[in-house]
């Protein structure tokens, strides 16, 4: 038993802390969440971009019609489909157009991205076809057999019936290269990671129908996946900036972003702003504060290899020291020393992390690697956990704090370092 080292007490705080809330969503499928909304609302507005506007309504009929293509290209539910495009109303509707086809998206900045590493991420994520902008074709360098289609093609107005199954809740929507790794391993997301945040609190930051949410981020950096979906799957408004981020966050009432971003926008030019995510890394104490003051904001915490947070807390000014919070539903987090055994409440140890919201496979680099990736021994029945790197501890109250990094050197049994054998970067 993992846990027979434990008093009783910590045996019953280590699943009341560590585990995510049970929460059941009304749609495991992602674009069947987009495609609710543009049933009951098709003039609302999904997306503004340059002063032009797409209503769910087109954005749901242009996306059938691309995926309709798709499949007469040979896409199937499992396939992944590279989307190298800029910020644009044309990406949105290739990218609801690949998961309705049921494959995985593959995104990159085709703007920004070199056309090696573009070629790089062909041959990693294993695409047949590849979604762009006219403008971005000549820089697309793809081996043989491969198809290019351009998003910004006139396309009919008429979509027929799909005939492909159904994608599983646990198939891909969303696939990138893995960090750090030389090889072909690349990081999926299922719907059923997406939904599970996207559509339930507080990952779903209680955006609805009259939000505005701001598209800041390139399609190629991980949380931009929470602004597109997270706006859409909810049936708000998002707001696809320009040269100036700060003009779409002038408007915006919610935003998704790395700390980096947010300190370079002006709390007093984004009045209407009621809810900030952070993360990609720790959010600055002095910039949390200065947000908080009239919004909430949150801190969200995720290792690569997850559905993008594992971890939510909201940032309180009072407290002495800000917390990751709690772990978000369908997600579970340990606090374990270097044997990967469960520590006290309160002792300091890496974090790890499991559950539903961790990534379900990397094709080309499957098996657990014993480094990032481990078999999961609390949860069993074959899960795996993720190493984060990050280094914590739960409060008395259940929430967890972050406490820097390690510096990816774990010693031995018998030659532990200064906190339960993890050495402080």
């Amino acid at each position: 038993m993992p846990l027979r080292h434990l008093t009783p007490r910590d045996q019953q705080l280590f699943w009341q802390y560590g585990r995510g809330a049970d929460a059941s969503v009304h749609e495991p499928l992602v674009h069947r969440a987009v495609e609710r909304h543009a049933i009951a609302h098709p003039h609302a507005v999904a997306a503004e971009h340059h002063g032009a506007t797409l209503t769910y309504g087109e954005l749901d009929r242009y996306a059938s019609v691309l995926a309709g293509r798709l499949v007469r290209e040979g896409v199937r539910p499992g396939d992944h489909v590279g989307l190298f495009a800029r910020r644009s109303i044309p990406m949105l509707v290739g990218l609801l157009a690949v998961l309705k086809a049921g494959a995985a998206y593959v995104p990159q900045d085709a703007g920004r991205t070199s056309p090696a590493q573009l070629a790089r991420v062909v041959r990693a994520a294993r695409t047949r076809v590849v979604l762009t902008q006219q403008e971005h074709v000549p820089r697309l360098r793809l081996p043989d057999g491969h198809r290019l289609i351009a998003l910004d093609d006139p396309v009919p107005h008429q979509a027929g019936p799909l005939p492909v199954p159904p994608p599983h809740p646990d198939d891909g929507c969303c696939v990138r290269p893995a960090p750090g790794t030389p090889g072909p391993a690349v990081l999926r997301l299922t719907h059923r990671d997406l939904t599970g945040l996207l559509l339930t609190e507080p990952g779903g930051l209680g955006i609805r129908p009259g939000d505005r949410v701001a598209q800041l981020l390139d399609l190629a950096d991980e949380p931009a996946v929470w602004e597109i979906l997270g706006c859409l799957t909810r049936g708000a408004t998002l707001v696809v900036r320009g040269t100036d981020p700060a003009a779409a966050a002038r408007t915006a009432t919610v935003l998704i972003v790395t700390p980096a971003v947010l300190a370079g926008l002006d709390r007093a030019a984004c009045p209407r702003v009621r809810a900030v995510a952070v993360t990609g890394e720790p959010c600055p104490r002095p910039l949390a504060d200065r947000w908080s003051r009239r919004a909430a904001l949150f801190h969200c915490r995720g290792p690569a290899g997850a559905a993008l947070v594992t971890t939510m807390g909201r940032h309180d000014p009072a407290a002495e020291h800000p917390t990751a919070g709690r772990p978000v539903p369908g997600t579970t987090v340990y606090v374990l020393d270097t044997d990967r055994r469960p520590l006290p409440i309160g002792e300091t140890g890496e974090i790890w992390a499991g559950g539903d919201g961790v990534s379900a496979g990397r094709p080309g680099d499957d098996a657990p690697d014993g480094r990032r990736h481990a078999p999961d021994p609390f949860l069993g029945a074959g899960r795996t956990m993720v190493r984060t790197g990050d280094l914590g501890r739960w409060t008395p109250d259940g929430r967890l704090e972050h406490l820097g990094r390690t510096d990816d050197r774990v010693s031995g049994r018998g030659t532990a370092g200064p906190v339960n054998g993890l050495r402080v970067a």
